[in-house]
């Protein structure tokens, strides 16, 4: 058994002098580096892109700007970037956040003509003092930053929107990508973590609707003491717990990644028991031993990992 005096020489040597240890606060060695994880299926590819940064000893900053990229340049994905599909008056209007190690942080939304906002996003973390941009402001600033301008809007999207007019009905459908993100975050094989997150939101939403995706503490949240979260689904019920800033909190105090989604997910249903029977909404987290874990709403939420045992596709508890 310990002594006090014991419990005094222990404390004296300070934090890092003691052994890495897991969230349930036992000894652990070992930490799973580098490792990337993200939201859904096309998770996958975007890992692939991440990976190939991580497994050269790149940053988890690179890493997740270029996975994130991958959907989003991906004209099929109608949930993200080029693709997208429209707010109810026809206008792709896109929303991205990027995070890193050192409390840093970039956003973007309402953005339109610009196929990468996770870039421009990144672009005003790095050149700007500021935290956000939207708007006119934030495709002025990504063209005069070398961006090029595009009509973001495909056929297929627009041919699905018009179809929409016809009834203009709105309401959210859990697990079809009307309201679909890709959050993807990185712990590196230097032990830092960073995050991004980007959408086109909701569509047929409100002209001017913007989400949890490019709010940090909502969409997305680092702390590289502690590790990442980022969210999916409907991001209004995402704001109102500023879900992945708690997320984070509660691995502080010693949850596992699945456990902390899960508290999140239970603070949704209980503020909204109704609402949230016909929602979906997901997060998904990552803690700096390289442990992972998910929790969502309504079955059928997926999510991907890659790390050196392979990239995979995995499908996240849920409460209902």
């Amino acid at each position: 058994m310990r002594t006090r005096r014991d419990f005094l020489k222990l404390s004296a040597l300070g934090v890092a002098a003691l052994p890495v240890t897991n969230v349930a606060g036992a000894a652990n060695s070992f930490v799973n580096k580098p490792v990337v994880i993200s939201t859904w299926d096309f998770g996958l590819e975007a890992n692939v892109a991440a990976w190939k940064i991580l497994s050269e000893q790149g940053s988890a900053l690179d890493a997740v700007e270029a996975g994130a990229r991958v959907p989003e340049g991906n004209p099929k994905e109608t949930s993200v970037g080029l693709g997208g599909l429209p707010d109810r008056d026809g206008y792709v209007t896109l929303d991205a956040c990027i995070m890193d190690e050192k409390g840093n942080c970039g956003s973007v939304a309402y953005l339109q003509h610009i196929v990468h906002p996770i870039s421009v996003a990144r672009k005003v973390m790095e050149k700007t003092p500021h935290i956000m941009l939207t708007g006119d402001g934030a495709l002025q600033f990504a063209l005069a930053n070398g961006f090029k301008k595009e009509k973001l809007l495909t056929k297929e999207s627009e041919k699905a929107w018009k179809e929409w007019t016809k009834t203009a009905q709105y309401k959210p459908v859990a697990n079809i990508e009307n309201h679909d993100t890709i959050g993807i975050v990185a712990l590196d094989s230097k032990g830092d973590v960073s995050g991004a997150c980007t959408t086109s939101g909701m569509a047929y939403k409100m002209h001017g609707r913007v989400g949890d995706s490019p709010i940090i503490g909502a969409g997305l949240y680092v702390d590289n003491e502690v590790g990442a979260a980022t969210a999916t689904g409907v991001g209004e019920e995402v704001i109102r717990i500023v879900g992945c800033h708690l997320v984070v909190e509660l691995m502080r105090q010693g949850r596992s990644p699945e456990d902390a989604c899960r508290e999140a997910v239970e603070r949704i249903l209980k503020k909204n028991p109704t609402k949230a029977k016909e929602v979906q909404v997901g997060f998904l987290a990552l803690n700096k031993n390289g442990e992972y874990g998910a929790y969502c709403l309504q079955k059928g939420f997926t999510y991907a990992v890659y790390d050196s045992s392979g990239n995979k596709l995995l499908t996240s508890k849920s409460n209902f």
